[in-house]
C-alpha cells in the first residue's frame, strides 16, 4: 500500500514512483479455499418422509430421461476442463456419440465414476426440471469427500448432490448449493439410504453482442418439498477453483457428475423434464 499526495495506491508488482523503484507483493495464486465460506450454516429442516420404493409418476408432457429401463437419452459427457481451457463452449456442449457407460440395475442408475461424466443427448433452454437421489446408507467419508454428485444446468451451472445429513462441509458447497456461489436456504436432507428429490425450475441467460450477460441464469430449486434457492441468479461458471466466468452458450445439456471421491457413487431414479 503506498500512499502520494494524499492519494492512497494499491500497487502491484515493480512501479516506478517519482523516479524511483519499488517493489510491491505479487497477487497470491487463486485456492479452492478462497471461494469457500463456513458461516452461516442453513438451519436443519426435516423433510416429510421419503417413499422407499414408489415414486409419482412424471406429468404427462415431460421428456422422460430415466424411467429405470435404460440410458437411451443419455451420453458420455465432453471433458469439463475445456471451461478452464478457454472460453469456447462449441465442445463442451456437442454431443460425443458414445453412449453413457453407468449402471442400471433394479430400476436405479448408479454413477461409474471410472466412466466419467454423463449429459443429456438433447439440448435445452429453459426448463423444469425433476431428480431423484440417494445417498448410498453406511456412506463413509467426510465434507466433500462423502456422495459427491451433482446436477449441471446447460452442462455449466452445478447444483450440488452431497450427503450433508449431519454432515459438515463449507455452507456454499453443500446439498442444494449453487455450487461455490450460493448457499441452500435450509439444509433439507433426507439421511443416507433414504431417496431426496430435487424440483429445478430454471431460466437460461441472454446476453449482449460482446458476450456479457444481459440476463443472468436464473435458478428456484426444492429439495424433498422444501425451497432451498427462490430465484436465485447465478453469477457465472461454477468452477471448484476460481471464480465465477461469463461464458457465452445457447442451449446444454443436463449434465451428471462422476466426482472422482472415493465414497460409494450416488443412485438416481425417475429424472424428467419439461422444456418452459
Amino acid at each position: 500500500m503506498k500512499t502520494v499526495t494524499g492519494i492512497t495506491l494499491l500497487l502491484l508488482g515493480t512501479v516506478t514512483v517519482y523516479g524511483q523503484k519499488e517493489d510491491y507483493p505479487a497477487p497470491q495464486p487463486m485456492t479452492h479455499e478462497m471461494t469457500e465460506f463456513w458461516t452461516p450454516q442453513p438451519k436443519v429442516v426435516t423433510p416429510g418422509k421419503s417413499n422407499k420404493k414408489e415414486f409419482t409418476a412424471p406429468p404427462s408432457d415431460a421428456i422422460i430421461l430415466f424411467d429405470g429401463k435404460d440410458l437411451s437419452q443419455w451420453e458420455k459427457a465432453p471433458d469439463k476442463n475445456v471451461l478452464v481451457k478457454g472460453k469456447d463452449l462449441s465442445k463442451f456442449q456437442s454431443t460425443e456419440g458414445s453412449n453413457a457407460q453407468w449402471i442400471v440395475k433394479d430400476g436405479v442408475l448408479t454413477v461409474n465414476k471410472q466412466a466419467g461424466d454423463i449429459q443429456t443427448r438433447q439440448v435445452f433452454g429453459d426448463f423444469q426440471f425433476h431428480i431423484e437421489w440417494r445417498i448410498p446408507e453406511g456412506i463413509k467419508g467426510e465434507s466433500q469427500l462423502r456422495g459427491n454428485s451433482g446436477v449441471f444446468l446447460q452442462g455449466i451451472y452445478e447444483v450440488q448432490i452431497l450427503d450433508s445429513y449431519n454432515s459438515v462441509t463449507y455452507a456454499n458447497g453443500q446439498a442444494g448449493s449453487i455450487y461455490k456461489q450460493t448457499a441452500p436456504l435450509a439444509n433439507a436432507m433426507n439421511p443416507p439410504g433414504e431417496w431426496n428429490t430435487y424440483d429445478i425450475i430454471y431460466t437460461a441467460p441472454t446476453f449482449k453482442s460482446d458476450g456479457t450477460y444481459r440476463t443472468r441464469p436464473v435458478v428456484t430449486v426444492l429439495h424433498n418439498g422444501i425451497l432451498i434457492q427462490n430465484n436465485t441468479q447465478i453469477s457465472g461458471t461454477t468452477p471448484y477453483i476460481g471464480l465465477p466466468q461469463v461464458v457465452e452458450h445457447g442451449k446444454g445439456p443436463v449434465r451428471l457428475q462422476a466426482h472422482a471421491d472415493e465414497s460409494a457413487p450416488v443412485g438416481f431414479r425417475n429424472i424428467w423434464i419439461r422444456e418452459l
